[in-house]
Formats: structure tokens, sequence, C-alpha cells
């Protein structure tokens, strides 16, 4: 056979090198709309899982205003006990632990976590902080209960061994023990505080914050799921609107994360 029948014309290379941009381009095309329709699915996915979350929130609200109308007038009575206090004897005192009310569930030990708690926090001069009231000020209700497990100051977590669930207790902690010097709080850092605390148990709130805490972990998945397929499309949008801690707190939207009792 000629040798020249066996070289390609330069109709017949030009006719391979479209097939294979072609063939590239479809490629090309079949990945990125795989991606695509991964990202849009991962996205429809993450949105459900908001709508769950919010609507879990709402539903936890709503039985924090239940248990409001069991444990506000306890609470609420001991608002006379915030009074003015040495901050330097606190501060060299240790931690301090008044009882006002025993208890008569079962007794927290250390490390304990397995609680929520209604409190209320302040400063030497008398100052509420915070509390969990719907009003520092002038309260009518109790907002949803902070949980133990979210991560409290150490000096909360030594001032509240002993006490039994339902129990009250004034618990007066230096500020090394609160915040020491990594936030300022009532007018700078190493600040004293004090807490009237009155852990709760109950078993529907247990079981509302687990349900909270699972939606919270399936829609951090399916951000960063929906964050790798747009990174795979070079997009730089946010698809999310934002994913907070899923834990039941004291703060306003009840998402809680009271990260630490302020």
């Amino acid at each position: 056979m000629d040798q020249k029948e066996l070289k390609t014309t330069t109709k017949q290379r030009i006719v391979i090198a479209i097939i294979a941009v072609l063939l590239l381009a479809s490629t090309i095309a079949t990945y990125i709309l795989i991606v695509v329709s991964s990202s849009n699915s991962g996205e429809a996915k993450m949105s459900k899982l908001q709508e769950q979350y919010r609507a879990k929130q709402t539903e936890i609200n709503e039985y924090g205003a239940t248990l409001s109308n069991k444990y506000f007038n306890t609470m609420n009575k001991y608002r006379s006990e915030v009074k003015a206090y040495n901050a330097e004897s606190v501060n060299s005192s240790g931690i301090k632990k008044t009882d006002l009310q025993e208890g008569d569930g079962r007794e927290l030990t250390t490390g304990d976590l397995n609680y929520f708690a209604y409190y209320i926090g302040w400063c030497a001069d008398e100052t509420i902080f915070d509390a969990t009231f719907n009003n520092k000020d002038n309260p009518t209700s109790l907002t949803v209960p902070i949980y133990a497990g979210q991560g409290l100051i150490e000096g909360w977590n030594e001032g509240v061994v002993g006490m039994k669930i339902g129990g009250v207790r004034e618990v007066a902690i230096p500020g090394e023990l609160a915040y020491g010097d990594t936030k300022e709080i009532c007018g700078g850092t190493n600040s004293p505080l004090k807490f009237i605390i009155m852990p709760v148990a109950d078993e529907k709130l247990f079981t509302l914050n687990d349900e909270l805490e699972n939606i919270y972990g399936e829609l951090v998945q399916a951000y960063y799921s929906s964050s790798a397929a747009n990174r795979g499309t070079s997009s730089t949008t946010n698809t999310t609107s934002g994913v907070n801690s899923g834990t039941v707190g004291g703060s306003s939207d009840a998402t809680a994360t009271p990260s630490n009792a302020e």
C-alpha cells in the first residue's frame, strides 16, 4: 500500500479535531450538569432542613412557655436577692454558695451537664447583665432555660455541684473563674459575678433539644456538601443563610447557643 494513502488529509485532520473538541465539550458539559444537579439537590435539602430547624425552634419556644408557667413565680420571687456587693471581696473569697431553696430531684455532681437551668446574673453594682426572663427589669415570663451541656463558665460548673434539681442557689464567682481577662463584662475584665441558678430536668425538653441538635448536624453536613458542589462550578455564592449552633438556650431566638452563661 502506498504510504501516501496512509497519511490523513488536511480535511480529515480538521474533522478529527472537531470530533475531539466536541467530545471534550460534551464531557465537560456532562460534568457541569452533574455538579449543578448535585448542588441544586443539596440546596433544596438544606432549605428543607432550615425549615425544620425553624419549626423545631418554634416548638421549643412554645414548650418553654408552658415551663414558664411552672417556674416563673419561683424565679421571680428571688429577684429580691439581686443586691450590690463588694467586688474585691468576691474576688478574694473564691466561689461562695448560698442555697435559697432545697430541690427535690437528683443531686448535681462534678462534671454533670445533664440539666437545664433558669438564672439571673448580675454585677457588683446590682446591674443584671443577663437572665432567663423575657424582660430583665419588668419580667412577666421566663424564656427557654439554657442547656448545661453547651459549655458554661468554670465558676458556674463548680457552683452548682451539690445542688438538687429544682433547688435555687446563689453563687458568687470570682473573676478568674468567670471570664477572666478574655471578655469585658460589668465594666471591665476579671469582673466577679453573682448568679441565682435553678436547675431543672424535663424529659420533653431533652427530647426537643436532641431533635434540634440532630437537625443542626444534618444542616451542617448539607452546608458543606453544597459548598463543595459550588466550588466545583467555581461559584462564590454562599447559599446558606447562616448555620447556628443547635442547642436549646436562653437566647431570644431560642436556638440556643448561649455559649457561656453571661
